[in-house]
């Protein structure tokens, strides 16, 4: 990768061009996982400032090619995976399809009354108690979604106690014998809020993709997790199976 003269006057700001000519060098240069040169050295190479390779480099961050790691530099992104919406979808088996290791960490894990959608898509009377667990995915240790789960706790009383962490639905299959089934999910675009941005490292005015799912046991085609996940959307697109 040589010095660039940059074209003036042409109607294309000067940041815009370096990003469509690090789109290029990505492209032809670079594999997933790789560092970007220094701020200095990609301003050196262009011949502008570092405030303007700053604002290339955030263009191309906000098209989900490139991510920041605050002190480690910027790094080139994996294409966007398929993560498949279907009815018996699992977050760790899509991951470990693809050859990922996935993971989770359990952020909260509380009894609290059924209030308003919560109660309404359990089919529970206002006020009854659930199960809340939030968890926070990732994917070869990058975060992916954070999730809050709500189960009837009449319906699965030692969950709180005996659930540490890995695959909720496989815990709820050896230990209660419940295979759940996907009736619902319902996709929608927001900005973060509370503490999500942090917890997913992206910009708070980015972004994420909203799906709220209604899973029932497959046996008696009851409601027993209402689940709201926000995903990072410049790593998922989401794929409808009907």
């Amino acid at each position: 990768m040589s010095l660039v003269a940059l074209q003036r006057g042409t109607g294309e700001a000067v940041y815009s061009q370096i990003a469509r000519l690090l789109k290029e060098d990505i492209k032809d240069f670079f594999a997933a996982g790789d560092c970007l040169p220094s701020e200095n050295e990609l301003a050196a190479r262009f011949g502008v400032n570092r405030h303007t390779i700053r604002r290339a480099i955030e263009e191309l961050i906000a098209a989900g090619l490139l991510e920041r790691r605050h002190g480690k530099g910027t790094f080139v992104l994996d294409a966007l995976t398929d993560y498949v919406l279907g009815s018996r979808s699992r977050f760790t088996e899509t991951f470990e399809s693809l050859g990922k290791t996935a993971s989770n960490r359990i952020l909260r894990k509380l009894s609290i009354p059924a209030r308003g959608g919560v109660a309404t898509r359990l089919r529970l009377t206002e006020n009854a108690p659930v199960i809340w667990i939030e968890s926070l995915r990732l994917a070869d240790d990058r975060p992916i979604c954070v999730i809050s789960h709500f189960l009837p706790q009449h319906k699965l009383p030692e969950l709180l106690a005996e659930y540490h962490g890995g695959s909720l639905h496989e815990h709820l299959a050896v230990r209660y014998g419940l295979k759940l089934r996907r009736i619902e999910s319902l996709v929608s675009a927001a900005l973060p809020q509370g503490d999500d941005a942090s917890l997913l490292g992206m910009p708070q005015n980015q972004p994420v993709l909203r799906v709220k799912s209604v899973n029932v046991d497959e046996r008696a085609d009851t409601p027993l997790e209402y689940a709201l996940t926000r995903f990072r959307a410049d790593r998922i697109q989401l794929r409808i199976n009907l």
